[in-house]
Parts: C-alpha cells; structure tokens; sequence
C-alpha cells in the first residue's frame, strides 16, 4: 500500500531525524517530501518530526551524530528516501523498537561508517565500496533486504509499441527490430545491463538506431528525450529529475526482475568501530527481513505507477537470525 500524507507523519511518536548530506547545500531531506541531496555526505540540517504532525521545528545540526543507545544512526543511498520506502518502514521500525532513527542519506554512505558515525549502512550491493569495507573487517557480512527497480523509458509516442510488455529482452529486441531510436545511459551499471540485453535479444546490427553516448544519468534522460529515444535508469532517480524538470520521457516496462538492482545492509563492526550502537543495528537489519517486513516492501505502490519498484530480498540470504 501507499502510505498516506497523514499516516507517514501521525506515526512519529518518537524523534525521526532525517540528515540532508549536501557538502554543498544546506537543502533538507524531509520524510513524505522526495527531496532530498544528491551530493555526497556533509554539512546538512535535521527535520525534527517529534511532534507527530510533520511541522516540527528544522533544527541544524552537523552530519556526524553521536552514538546512543536509543538511536540507531542509518547510513544510506538516496533511493529508498526519494523512492517512499523510508517513509513506510523507518516509522514501522520506531514504533516497534522504541529506538529514535537518523537517516543520512548520500553516496558516500560507507565514509561516515569507518569514521564511526553510523550504526548500519543500506547500499546497493554493487557500490564500489562495499567490498574493501567488509574486507577490511569495517562491517559485518552483507544481508539482502530488498532490491529497486530500473525502467525501460522512452518517448509518450512508444515508436515500437513497448509500453507494459514483460520481457526487457523482448522489448529491446523490438526496438531494434523497428529501429526505434536507443540511447545508452552510460552508467556503469546501466551500460552493463544494456550489453546483457543487447546480448540476450540475438545481437541486432546496431546501425541506425542505437546510439552510443557519453552521458550518464539526468544528462543522458536529456539526450533521450530530445532524440525520441528509449534509454534505462533507475525508477527513482527518472522520476525525481521527472519532478525537478519534466522530460518527454515515460516508463515503459518495469516487470522483468532482470531490472531489479539488489539492496543489503551491512552492519557497522563494533570491533573495528568502537561505540557503534551494535545491538540497534541488528535490530533494525532483523527487522528489515522479517516476513511481515518483506510484505510490506512487496506490497508498497508509488501513485500513478501500478507495479512494484520495491522487491522483497530477504529471502536470499542464509536462515540464521
């Protein structure tokens, strides 16, 4: 389900602090808003919702928070923020945990764990830093809780007639089969996925409709929509630039968990990092891949889009508590 304006914010008994890590800006990540940074971690400001109506008074206050034992400090990328799901599951957590949350969000979401300033950290499996982090004993062994979604966008005229189908090979072999117009977003991960795509939809000749490209994220969103051109990125960053600044661009299929980006958390090694609130970590980690948990990421809707973009992962991981 999707929370309601009222439900995210009458469910606060306790302190929720949502930190903004903008080095460069002091703009505010509030719950509910789908604002947020989209720099790395620095100097940012604090939402106070204590007073449960979601109009506490904005307190400034430095990146870094001090441990405690009834906080627990969540060191996180953007996507779970701007995409709804914190506003579902971290007011879940604080009422069944008593704990106070601070949620940093960023991209340098391991840099605040190693100098001890967060508790746990939720990034995408494939982060460039997960694997050192783990390796060299900062964090525990990864945990799966759940992935995001990339789409298959492309122009409101849908050229090759696309729109809902449930292969992404499928479509993509479509659009080269019409020469429908593709611009690569290049992005690491995105660039791979292109190539599996390429790959699995038989090679087509790539002469006159796919369009090899530089850009990468927001610019590339740009580049598509001038051209009339499908592109992939993730849901919640296309529909964030979408509200920033409107593309002639739509999401046109989403179904194939070959789009699906896998999420873990890893907690912070109290061995390594002394002080860590060890204990709110694990709880918060337990809690995420509780079955009750679990569905309610699988059952959580975004307004105007019918399918999922969050997908329960819990199941990936050993059965041990």
């Amino acid at each position: 389900m999707t929370p309601s304006a009222p439900f995210r914010f009458a469910i606060f008994p306790l302190l929720l602090l949502v930190l903004a890590c903008d080095a460069q800006s002091p703009a505010q990540a509030v719950p509910g808003s789908g604002k947020g940074s989209d720099q790395g971690s620095g100097q940012g400001s604090a939402q106070d919702l204590s007073q449960g109506s979601g109009q506490g008074g904005v307190k400034n206050a430095a990146a870094d928070v001090a441990a405690s034992a009834d906080t627990l400090r969540l060191s996180s990328v953007k996507t779970p923020l701007d995409g709804g799901l914190y506003d579902l599951i971290v007011p879940a957590f604080v009422i069944r945990s008593g704990l106070k949350v601070v949620v940093m969000p960023g991209e340098d979401v391991y840099g605040p764990a190693r100098r001890g300033a967060a508790d746990v950290v939720l990034s995408h499996y494939g982060h460039e830093d997960t694997r050192a982090f783990v390796l060299d004993g900062h964090g525990e062994w990864p945990r799966a809780v759940f992935s995001n979604q990339i789409a298959l966008v492309g122009p409101p005229s849908d050229p090759a007639g696309i729109r809902g189908m449930q292969s992404a090979t499928a479509a993509f072999r479509r659009i080269a089969d019409t020469r429908s117009p593709y611009l690569v977003n290049n992005m690491q991960g995105i660039k791979y996925l292109t190539d599996i795509l390429w790959n699995a939809s038989g090679r087509p000749d790539r002469k006159d409709w796919y369009l090899e490209s530089d850009a990468s994220k927001r610019d590339a969103l740009a580049a598509a929509a001038d051209r009339g051109a499908y592109t992939l990125w993730g849901v919640t960053p296309f529909l964030r630039e979408q509200r920033a600044a409107p593309f002639k661009l739509e999401p046109m299929v989403l179904a194939d968990p070959l789009l699906q980006r896998l999420m873990v958390t890893v907690v912070v090694s109290p061995d390594k990092v002394p002080g860590v609130n060890h204990a709110a970590a694990l709880a918060f980690q337990k809690f995420l891949v509780a079955p009750e948990t679990q569905a309610m990421i699988r059952n959580f809707r975004l307004p105007g889009i019918s399918t999922g973009i969050w997908w329960p992962a819990g199941r990936y991981n050993s059965m041990e508590p």
